[in-house]
């Protein structure tokens, strides 16, 4: 059964925004009160949160699809629809976040580190919004705009300070249940851990964690054993220590071949060649571990190693270790520079960017890009007329139109808004004068207009019943 996972493919969706409402008021002996429809509610974030409590992915490789709530609608009373709830996602601190193609999109360490995986969609306005002097009785309201949803991918990158590597069964499970205060599986059979472990050791005044990286074997970083799962889990590491076995009962190895052998995967893996080492000759208790040990330190020292011996048994040698890696942990982290507050950096866009692009395809085909744009076609209900002669008053206003002009578009052309898979696609018909005012003076209703004066409405009836005359003169009902 899983217990550890530290790789998952997690498919999120943010919630819909609410739609907006198109409502009149009414009351009694006032039956045209004015519009007084609310606004649609937001969409819920998924949002990625470090969590400390938090030290695998497996809940998302047993649940890989989360989703946000929707918007509530609005309602009429000015009543704006509700909120929809933001989903947060604890991770272990350390976990990277790539899209499909491996590109890496935020990186999440240290407690509360946050990262908004699928922004939710902003609620349609009501026709009580939309109502203004020129438009006072909207007879439409926007659409809510769809959240976001994409596919990710979570990667645990484990955040410690000495990484242990080394062969199966080489020790350093062991080490680690007696440098701290962890207690991984121990067993004298190869792959016994199948997890890395990790600990907490004092030395002095150095706080500092160590991890194991199990399974790591020629061709790990290939994909050969265990080892590729979990080498990336020694990439945030301050220092490697290669725990080398001196009491190892297979014949074709030693502990040069195998310092040889693991330092060719990290290598081969990557990214690790500025790392200080460390080489802990391990088992030293036994006698014939012992005799091994005094015989390789010489090689190793020449090639610029620092050498342990040690024994997780009789913990000969643990105390110069621990205070050894404590001095190259605070070394490391006095270096670091410190992190400066949070700055908010301003990009102001361009003088000359209109918002939106226009380019002409192969097939003849002018397709708009611009998040407005975009935006606008999602918040429009094309069942609604007036609807649609307000979103081409928009895209008037925006340039849209002329800029459809100027790059050679003519009426009954083809025009697509959005992307290829999910695009608006009609057929143009300029109205530059505009925007579409060939609908009427839309969203105005005469109804809500000042009353005329008593000796004006009689003349206007005079003049329709002298017209009435004028057409009707010579008229015989009996021809």
């Amino acid at each position: 059964m899983t217990t550890f996972v530290d790789r998952v493919e997690l498919h999120v969706a943010a919630g819909n925004g609410g739609h907006g409402c198109a409502s009149v008021h009414r009351e009694k002996f006032k039956p045209l009160g004015g519009p007084d429809g609310g606004n649609g509610g937001r969409g819920g974030d998924v949002t990625l949160v470090v969590d400390q409590s938090v030290t695998t992915l497996l809940d998302y490789h047993h649940s890989p699809h989360r989703k946000a709530t929707n918007g509530k609608p609005g309602e009429g009373g000015n009543r704006s629809g509700k909120d929809g709830t933001d989903l947060v996602l604890p991770v272990p601190d350390g976990t990277v976040v790539l899209d499909k193609q491996g590109n890496v999109l935020a990186d999440l360490v240290g407690e509360g580190t946050t990262y908004i995986a699928a922004q939710g969609g902003r609620g349609g306005l009501g026709n009580a919004a939309l109502a203004s002097a020129r438009r006072k009785a909207p007879g439409f309201a926007l659409l809510g705009v769809p959240g976001d949803a994409q596919d990710i991918v979570l990667e645990l990158k484990t955040v410690a300070d000495v990484a242990l590597v080394g062969y199966p069964s080489a020790g350093k499970s062991s080490l680690i249940s007696v440098l701290s205060a962890a207690k991984p599986k121990i067993a004298d059979y190869p792959f016994t851990t199948l997890v890395p472990n990790l600990g907490v050791v004092t030395a002095g005044a150095t706080v500092y964690t160590i991890a194991d990286v199990p399974g790591l074997i020629p061709g790990a970083s290939q994909g050969k054993g265990l080892g590729l799962e979990f080498l990336r889990h020694v990439e945030r590491c301050t220092v490697l220590v290669h725990i080398l076995d001196t009491a190892t009962l297979e014949s074709e190895r030693d502990p040069l071949s195998d310092l040889d052998a693991i330092e060719a995967e990290l290598k081969e893996y990557g990214g690790l060649e500025n790392r200080p080492r460390l080489v802990v000759l391990n088992k030293v208790d036994i006698p014939d571990g012992q005799d091994l040990a005094e015989m390789v330190r010489p090689e190793l020292e020449s090639r610029g190693f620092r050498v342990f011996e040690v024994s997780a048994v009789s913990r000969l040698g643990l105390k110069e270790l621990s205070f050894a890696l404590a001095d190259i942990v605070a070394k490391s982290r006095a270096a670091k520079p410190k992190e400066e507050a949070t700055r908010v950096v301003i990009r102001p866009k361009a003088v000359d960017d209109a918002g939106f692009t226009v380019t002409q395809e192969e097939d003849g085909l002018f397709r708009v890009r611009g998040e407005k744009p975009e935006r606008w076609v999602r918040q429009t209900d094309f069942s609604n007329d007036e609807a649609v002669g307000y979103l081409a008053d928009r895209l008037n206003r925006l340039g849209v139109e002329e800029t459809l002009m100027k790059s050679g578009a003519r009426a009954g052309d083809g025009v697509a808004i959005g992307p290829e898979e999910n695009a608006v696609v009609f057929d143009w018909e300029p109205t530059m004068a505009s925007g579409a005012e060939m609908l009427g003076r839309r969203g105005e209703d005469h109804r809500f207009e000042a009353p005329r004066p008593a000796a004006q409405r009689r003349r206007d009836r005079q003049a329709e019943h002298d017209e009435a005359d004028e057409e009707y003169k010579g008229f015989d009902p009996f021809a």
